[in-house]
């Protein structure tokens, strides 16, 4: 297995004062030393030094629960009371703290730097387009776009079974093509199938099965966290993970994680970028997300891009340049095509802002709860082991 580079130096960034930002446990307990972790607990590989330790065991389960914060589940345990009994190790989230990002260095054992998804929106670099990684582009291949091998294949060397279990339509896309090739997939779209799919996919010794469930973070995105529809979902979400630990063989590990947590970002918290035109001077390509901007900028402008958004956004935001945020770790190492990639100045929301823009993304607007920034609702996951 190849070894997570080096990022983050601690839980917190004390160069960040009152935004309370957490580093990425790069290498030691981030989303992307879960595979790592499961590989040495098979007995295939050795322990990585100051990395996650988990329990020995003949095979393992590894489930995904997309938006399933640590601090939302200690906050309203009550409604998952299977999940919150369990002992949490306590993970992180890359960055930035969004789905394909995360579910990239899951599947790669490698960070953000190194895989190259570096958002939910980045450009293509040498042109004026955004890749959307959830919808991908069918002129940008998967495979160049990652071009590491994944962990999974890694594992599928050393003579590991591994499977995916998903919904059908993630079979062939380029998410699914750059972060998790090399494992078998299983199309489930139901609970049960799912459920069924990961203990016959056990019954082989030394075998690796990963599970992925995204309605809670729907549901997060559509109505908030802690709302109705949200408690509802993850009082399914637990019943789901206890009904699958009582299917599975006693002797087969249920690994449970999540690739990020949520806040809600009420409309007074939320900056418009059209309603402030500066915010547009020197800025050819506004990418990323609400809660984390890429900003791709014009020839010689990003000393007064920086100036210009620090201004407008004052504490509402950290705004670095490129050099600044790889120099925090945020990315951990960052290779020479994913530099690129970053924005040449990254906006990362504090508190319950964020940052819209009702011209390129008017969707965003439609939505509750966002995610992508560093703050700790965002990065700290649940490391679950039953």
């Amino acid at each position: 297995m190849s070894t997570p580079a080096a990022g983050g130096a601690g839980p917190v960034d004390p160069a960040d004062g009152p935004a309370g930002f957490v580093l990425p446990a790069y290498a030691e307990r981030s989303v992307g030393d879960i595979v790592p972790a499961v590989s040495h607990a098979l007995g295939l590989t050795p322990a990585l030094p100051g990395g996650l330790v988990l329990p020995e065991a003949p095979a393992y389960v590894v489930f995904l629960i997309d938006g399933l914060g640590q601090r939302l589940l200690r906050r309203y345990a009550h409604a998952a009371p299977y999940l919150s009994g369990l002992v949490d190790h306590t993970g992180t989230a890359g960055v930035p703290s969004t789905t394909a990002t995360s579910l990239t260095s899951l599947g790669t054992g490698l960070t953000p730097g190194m895989h190259g998804l570096v958002g939910f929106t980045t450009r293509v670099p040498g042109t004026d387009h955004l890749l959307n990684a959830l919808q991908w582009r069918k002129d940008v291949e998967p495979t160049q776009w990652q071009p590491h091998p994944t962990a999974f294949q890694q594992l599928r060397g050393l003579g590991a079974p591994v499977t995916v279990i998903n919904k059908r339509e993630f079979q062939t896309s380029g998410l699914t093509v750059a972060a998790h090739r090399g494992a078998e997939y299983v199309g489930a779209d139901k609970v049960g199938e799912r459920i069924a799919a990961a203990v016959a996919s056990t019954a082989e010794r030394g075998s690796l099965t990963y599970l992925y469930d995204g309605d809670l973070d729907w549901t997060g995105h559509r109505y908030g966290v802690a709302s109705s529809p949200w408690l509802q979902q993850l009082s399914m979400i637990d019943a789901e993970a206890e009904q699958l630990r009582e299917a599975l063989p006693p002797q087969v590990r249920l690994v449970i994680i999540a690739d990020h947590g949520m806040v809600d970002s009420p409309v007074e918290a939320r900056v418009d970028v059209e309603d402030h035109p500066e915010l547009r001077d020197g800025v050819a390509l506004l990418g990323g997300e609400a809660r984390f901007r890429h900003l791709y900028c014009q020839r010689g402008a990003v000393e007064d891009v920086v100036a210009t958004w620090r201004a407008q956004l004052g504490d509402r935001a950290t705004v670095l340049t490129r050099e600044e945020a790889v120099g925090r770790g945020w990315f951990g190492t960052v290779e020479p095509a994913v530099r690129p990639r970053l924005g040449d100045v990254v906006v990362a929301a504090h508190g319950e802002h964020a940052i819209v823009s009702t011209a390129d993304f008017p969707y965003e607007t439609r939505l509750v709860g966002l995610h992508g920034s560093l703050t700790p609702d965002e990065m700290l996951i649940p490391v679950l082991v039953d």
